[in-house]
């Protein structure tokens, strides 16, 4: 039987009612006592983290999240972390990014309602989550109702139903129906995991809308060392009467910052050849296109780059290297 460790984060499914609301209060172990039955499943020992509110989940918790999974992991044969929904996918990108090749699996749950609940999916998705940690799926993935999604694809997509998360521009790894397990895909993995511990927080992001003040650009690009900006469509730069968004990227990037265009459609991805808006920043230096990844992973990469180097053409080549099929180039769509 397997020997896995659960490693509690605190989130939803940790909650309990308070005088202000739902808060996280309950431990890892209490979190076992509710569901006796997973001693069917696997042999468990637990740790307790943190016990946040994924909304406070922070790059500095991603990091404890990796030396808490460094430290323990000759001794268990996987790795189960309960935490928040609500920053969950860009925790599942950020260890995707901090734990590379990974042969045993890595697997991040929770909930949208708290295992105390008469009407929960924590108990459920706990269950599925330790046969997916349980079984030779390896690497960084999210599982959530049913659903076993590659850590870089997630995304939430519900903010109170129980399919909460989708697997954007990439088939889901497998699915549990009735306790189990189908995989689908498995995943790349090494000999040995590659973990890493450097993290440049100095990452923005810009959301546009019609009208959008050039200004706020130049704002948060003055304050980072590289900007994500989802803009429209297929993606592009504005260029009404007195916003010279275009100049603005190329003074940065002039200056060692990056950008990196993506959309705020959910799928199918950016392709900046398409219309002029987009074309003419193809040829802009320190400008990236995101193709097919997802904001959170767009994010958690450049944080995990600009902590290995400053260096424009050595980031922008480790930006284009898919790391656990987190981009696929368009003709590989």
């Amino acid at each position: 039987m397997k020997k896995i460790l659960l490693i509690g984060t605190g989130g939803t499914i940790a909650s309990q009612l308070t005088a202000d609301g739902l808060a996280p209060e309950l431990t890892s172990e209490q979190l076992l006592a509710q569901i006796p039955s997973i001693s069917e499943i696997c042999r468990v020992e637990s740790v307790q983290l943190l016990n946040l509110d994924s909304t406070n989940i922070a790059p500095e918790h991603w990091l404890r999240m990796v030396r808490c999974i460094r430290k323990h992991y000759k001794d268990y044969d996987g790795f189960v972390l309960t935490h928040g929904t609500d920053t969950m996918a860009y925790t599942a990108a950020a260890l995707s990014y901090l734990i590379q090749q990974s042969p045993k699996p890595i697997v991040l749950t929770g909930a949208q309602k708290p295992i105390g609940f008469d009407v929960t999916d924590s108990k459920a998705n706990l269950k599925d989550a330790f046969r997916v940690a349980s079984s030779d799926m390896p690497g960084v993935s999210l599982v959530f109702n049913g659903k076993v999604i590659l850590g870089t694809r997630a995304q939430k997509i519900r903010s109170k139903s129980f399919e909460a998360f989708s697997s954007i521009n990439y088939p889901a790894l497998g699915v549990l129906r009735d306790g189990v397990l189908l995989p689908y895909i498995r995943q790349e993995c090494g000999p040995e995991p590659v973990f890493y511990e450097a993290l440049d927080t100095r990452v923005s992001l810009l959301k546009l809308i019609p009208g959008t003040d050039p200004a706020l650009l130049d704002f948060l690009l003055e304050r980072s060392d590289a900007l994500v900006i989802e803009s429209f469509g297929v993606g592009g730069l504005p260029e009404y009467e007195g916003a010279d968004f275009c100049g603005s990227v190329c003074r940065w990037t002039e200056r060692g910052r990056l950008v990196v265009l993506t959309t705020q459609v959910q799928n199918e991805g950016s392709d900046l050849g398409v219309y002029h808006v987009g074309h003419r920043l193809k040829a802009v230096p320190g400008v990236l296109e995101a193709f097919d990844m997802t904001t959170e992973a767009v994010t958690a990469k450049l944080m995990w780059i600009l902590g290995q180097t400053r260096d424009a053409q050595q980031a922008q080549r480790l930006f284009y290297a898919p790391v656990a099929h987190d981009i696929l180039w368009p003709a590989e769509r």
